[in-house]
């Protein structure tokens, strides 16, 4: 009688396949890539969408829509991960995993059929993008926690580096594939998503199914309530101090503004209150006695705030002056912009994977550390080339800024994942995309705060000069000099002729000879006039960039050697130092 013979199901759609772990490393990478490329996406193709519904962003009255278009997305993913990184915990990751993809796909489909134009228009938008991020947001939480169930420690940096590499890498993507798809048509920015995510919703329910150590337990509701609350108000209030309040060019004493900052300060306060005095916490705040966990999680920080404050500067200074200067129409540099920092997102991925698999092997300390060291040798070095500077020297620069990134994200990611127990790695793959999100959406205040400083003490009187050697009268002039400069840097960052934008309403082109109206709205005239106040506000920006750099490495540094948790049951009782091991290499 002949054996039977068995046959081992390895089609792609298969719960049961032999190599699971790559199964679910490429699926939570689409996930993460999706997430991540839809927060950058908007950033380029602003313009396209504004234009395609017919409102002018600039205008007053619509500069909220124009914020919550940038921000949306991205404040809404810092708030919610942890919490469904936790309802991973207790109900499955995979579980919610799938929901954020169903979730994700329903939303981009309604984000293409926008209905409206106008103000409505832009609320549908926006609207969507949140329904959008909460999806994300269950997808960004729990794809780490799956990878780290499924693959054992000595292979985890490697996949773990995979991850994490698609998801950062997904936030210069998306600057690329904005510019690329706003040239086609507004629509296809959102169409895009639908597709992968009809494909990644099927294959997750398909082939992915749970492997890790659930926590018991209840949802912490108040916690929840709290962090939300706490978290939402405060981001709010840092992006809305960007704009003008009274006679200030910046609004950090609008009563508004000093409320959200302050009371969302006082709610996170009483998060951590409460969540150390609570049975079944959202999350285990005790995690932060682990130092790989805590200094990775406040390094992550740093690091999160001054990439997204480099991505927002590079594109004001790519689409505002040095596009403009070489050429390129106004209406074409968001596509330009994205396609002239390649060597940014290349770098990245270069270097990201293989220090993710190098940290199995040396620990992350060395890797995250001079990843670091070398980003603020890069922000140092893009302040000593000229405002109008050779491309291949810009491109060194970037490249190696990539390749610092990556080099400091994979490992950092890893060590804090291997350092927190199996059964609240849902909640620590949450609050460790908090501090990413809450990064990028913090460096939109901060960075847009500090370049306006730097702008408010030389642009006023770079255009009050230039304004009159065109043949624009005194009066004009010293009106638009008083304009606060968020005006003109955010026309630059659009890709819009600021000129054109500011002295439209004056209706003072029309009574100008046509080669001076030529002469304002051409496409050098602004990029001269801005070079210096620019670089003024680059100083600023990028030496804060450098100093929260060097800080990170330090942290780095501070937390210590190859960390790695015992697997094995833990209780949700965090005692110190205890049920892991430590080796310094």
């Amino acid at each position: 009688m002949g054996q039977k013979t068995v046959k081992t199901r390895t089609g792609m759609f298969n719960k049961d396949h032999p190599n699971y772990r790559w199964i679910a490393l490429s699926n939570t990478t689409l996930g993460i890539l999706m997430a991540t490329i839809n927060g950058s996406i908007v950033l380029i193709s602003l313009p396209a969408i504004f234009t395609g519904i017919k409102l002018n962003p600039l205008e007053p009255g619509n500069v909220s829509y124009l914020l919550w278009m940038l921000t949306g997305y991205i404040l809404v993913t810092a708030v919610l991960v942890v919490s469904f990184g936790r309802l991973g915990d207790l109900y499955g990751r995979v579980k919610i995993y799938n929901l954020g993809f169903v979730i994700f796909t329903i939303s981009a489909v309604f984000l293409v059929f926008d209905p409206f134009t106008g103000g409505q228009g832009a609320l549908w938008l926006i609207g969507w993008r949140v329904v959008q991020a909460v999806g994300g947001s269950m997808l960004f939480a729990n794809s780490t926690a799956i990878l780290t169930d499924a693959f054992p420690i000595e292979r985890r940096g490697f996949a773990l580096g995979i991850n994490q590499v698609a998801g950062i890498a997904g936030t210069f993507l998306g600057l690329i594939v904005g510019g690329v798809l706003a040239e086609i048509d507004w629509h296809a920015v959102f169409v895009v998503s639908v597709p992968f995510g009809i494909l990644g919703t099927i294959w997750s329910y398909k082939s992915l199914h749970e492997v890790g150590t659930r926590a018991t337990g209840k949802v912490d509701w108040p916690g929840n309530i709290v962090f939300a609350v706490g978290l939402v108000a405060l981001l709010t209030g840092i992006t809305y101090g960007i704009q003008p309040y009274g006679d200030s060019s910046t609004g950090w004493l609008n009563p508004w503004v000093l409320t959200g900052i302050i009371g969302g300060i006082a709610f996170l306060i009483g998060f951590v209150f409460l969540e150390l005095h609570t049975t079944d916490p959202m999350f285990n705040m005790r995690l932060f006695r682990i130092r790989a966990f805590a200094w990775g999680n406040f390094a992550g920080l740093l690091a999160s705030i001054s990439r997204g404050g480099l991505q927002f500067m590079l594109i004001i200074w790519l689409q505002g002056i040095w596009l403009p200067l070489h050429g390129y129409s106004y209406e074409s540099t968001p596509l330009w912009a994205g396609i002239y920092l390649l060597p940014l997102t290349i770098g990245f991925l270069v270097s990201g994977p293989v220090s993710g698999s190098l940290s199995d092997r040396f620990g992350a300390r060395g890797f995250a550390t001079g990843g670091l060291l070398l980003v603020a040798a890069t922000f140092v070095a893009l302040l000593l080339i000229p405002v109008d500077f050779p491309y291949w020297l810009f491109a060194l620069i970037t490249f190696l800024n990539g390749v610092g990134s990556g080099l400091f994200a994979a490992p950092n990611r890893t060590a804090i994942m291997n350092s927190v127990p199996a059964n609240q790695r849902g909640a620590a793959s949450g609050m460790t995309g908090t501090f990413q999100n809450a990064g990028n959406s913090l460096s939109i205040g901060i960075f847009f705060s500090l370049m306006i400083a730097g702008l408010a003490t030389t642009l006023p009187n770079a255009l009050r000069s230039g304004l009159t050697a065109h043949g624009v009268g005194a009066t004009v002039a010293n009106q638009v000099a008083a304009t606060p400069p968020v005006g003109s840097l955010f026309a630059a960052f659009l890709g819009y002729n600021p000129i054109e934008s500011i002295l439209g309403p004056t209706g003072v082109l029309k009574s100008l000879s046509s080669s001076n109206a030529a002469a304002l709205t051409g496409k050098t005239f602004f990029p001269q006039l801005i070079a210096d106040p620019f670089h003024a506000g680059l100083v600023i920006v990028f030496i804060a960039a450098a100093a929260m750099s060097v800080i990170g490495a330090i942290a780095s540094l501070t937390a210590g050697g190859k960390y790695i948790h015992e697997e094995e049951p833990i209780r949700d009782e965090l005692p110190q130092g205890a049920a892991a091991t430590m080796s310094n290499v």
